[in-house]
C-alpha cells in the first residue's frame, strides 16, 4: 500500500471514534508540521503523551539544582532547555538572574569531566534529566570521572524509564486506543519492551519514525490492528529501531544505574521508573532519591490532564493567558518537546 492509499483509508474512516496518543513531543511537532490531523478522519483523536522529560521534572529536582548552584565552591551545569522549569520558588533562570547562583550552560555531559579535571577546588554539579535515550552518556560520564580519578563531580538525577509511564496510563486512561512508541527511546531500547503492555492491555504498540509517511503509516497500522481485533508491537522504524535495542548502551545503563520511585510532575509517584545510581558511583550521587512531593502544578494549571491525553493543551484555562514560552506557568509550556509549547507555536 502506497502512501496515498494510506490517506486515503485515513480520511474516510468512519469507525469506531479513537484516540490514539503519540508520546514523543517529536511527532507532535512533526504532526503540526506535515498538518497530519488535517489528512486524517475526524473519528481519530490524536493526543500528545508523557515523552518529554523536561515537562515531567519535579519542582523539588530545581529547588535541589538552586540549593546546590547557590553553595560556595559549586557551579551547576545544565542543558537550556531546564532553565525556565519552575520550580517552587522559580527558575534556574531566575535564580541566574539574582546573581547568587553559579549557573553554566552545557552542550554535552562531558564538558563536566573537562571543567572538574582543570578546576580541582570547585564542585560540579550536573542536573541529570531525560528518558533512556540520553542515559547511557551519563553512565559512560561517570565510568570515565572513575577511571580518572575525578571526585569532584555529582549529579543531581532526573532520569526516567517511559514503561512504567505507559503502564501507568493504560491502567488510569482506558479509554486511549492505541499507542505511537518514541522512536528515540526505541533506538535505545528496542521494540521488544512495547511486548507486555501490548500482551496484557490489547493495544496495539506501533513504533515509528519521525517523517510524516512514518506517522501516517503508523497510523494505519494501528487502526487496522483495532478493527482486526488485535494488540501487538510493530515497529516500523526498523532503519533505527532492532527488536532488542542497543545493546552497548543498554549494558552500561545496567551497570551504572538501577530503578526505583519517581515523581512524574502531573502524573504523581510512579514506581520502577526512575534511574538512580547504584551502589559503586554513590560518591557522585547528588542526593536524588528524596525528590518526592505533591502534584506540584499550580492552581489552574492543568498540565497533568495534558500529558494524559484528557484535554488538548488549548483547553487548559491559563493557555495563552498567563502562560507562554517567554513566561510558562506550568511545565508543559517550557519546552520544545513539551505539547503545551508546541500547540502554542502552531495554534496561536
Amino acid at each position: 500500500m502506497d502512501i496515498k492509499q494510506v490517506i486515503d483509508y485515513l480520511s474516510s474512516y468512519r469507525g469506531k471514534k479513537l484516540k490514539i496518543m503519540e508520546v514523543c513531543g517529536t511527532h507532535t511537532s512533526s504532526i503540526f508540521k506535515n498538518g497530519i490531523r488535517d489528512l486524517i478522519s475526524s473519528d481519530i483523536k490524536l493526543i500528545s503523551g508523557p515523552g518529554c522529560p523536561v515537562c515531567v521534572t519535579p519542582a523539588s529536582f530545581i529547588d535541589r539544582c538552586v540549593e546546590y548552584a547557590r553553595r560556595e565552591g559549586h557551579t551547576l551545569l545544565t542543558f537550556g532547555d531546564m532553565m525556565k522549569v519552575p520550580g517552587s520558588e522559580g527558575s534556574l533562570s531566575e535564580a541566574k538572574g539574582r546573581g547568587d547562583a553559579s549557573i553554566e550552560i552545557m552542550y554535552s555531559p562531558f564538558e563536566a569531566l573537562e571543567k572538574a579535571e582543570k578546576n580541582r577546588e570547585k564542585i560540579y554539579v550536573i542536573a541529570a534529566v531525560g528518558f533512556e535515550t540520553t542515559v547511557p552518556a551519563y553512565g559512560l560520564l561517570l565510568k570515565e570521572a572513575e577511571s580518572r580519578g575525578i571526585k569532584n563531580l555529582k549529579l543531581v538525577t532526573a532520569m526516567k524509564t517511559i514503561v512504567p509511564a505507559l503502564r501507568w496510563i493504560c491502567e488510569n486512561q482506558e479509554d486511549i486506543d492505541g499507542f505511537i512508541c518514541p522512536g528515540h527511546v526505541s533506538v535505545i531500547t528496542g521494540s521488544v519492551i512495547y511486548n507486555e503492555l501490548a500482551e496484557k492491555y490489547g493495544k496495539p504498540f506501533v513504533v515509528a519514525g519521525f517523517e510524516a509517511e512514518h506517522i501516517l503509516a503508523a497510523l494505519y497500522r494501528i487502526i487496522r490492528q483495532i478493527e482486526e481485533g488485535r494488540g501487538r508491537t510493530e515497529n516500523l522504524y526498523t532503519n533505527a529501531v532492532k527488536t532488542g535495542g542497543n545493546q552497548k548502551a543498554l549494558e552500561v545503563t545496567e551497570e551504572v544505574f538501577e530503578t526505583g520511585p519517581a515523581m512524574w510532575r502531573g502524573l504523581g509517584i510512579i514506581e520502577d521508573s526512575g534511574l538512580y545510581l547504584k551502589e559503586r558511583f554513590s560518591e557522585y550521587d547528588g542526593g536524588s532519591r528524596d525528590l518526592y512531593r505533591d502534584m506540584e502544578l499550580p492552581e489552574g494549571c492543568r498540565c497533568g490532564d495534558v500529558i494524559v491525553g484528557k484535554i488538548n493543551p488549548d483547553q487548559c484555562p491559563m493557555f495563552g493567558k498567563g502562560c507562554s514560552p517567554l513566561r510558562p506557568f506550568g511545565p508543559c509550556m517550557v519546552s520544545a518537546e513539551g505539547a503545551c509549547g508546541i500547540w502554542y507555536r502552531n495554534v496561536n
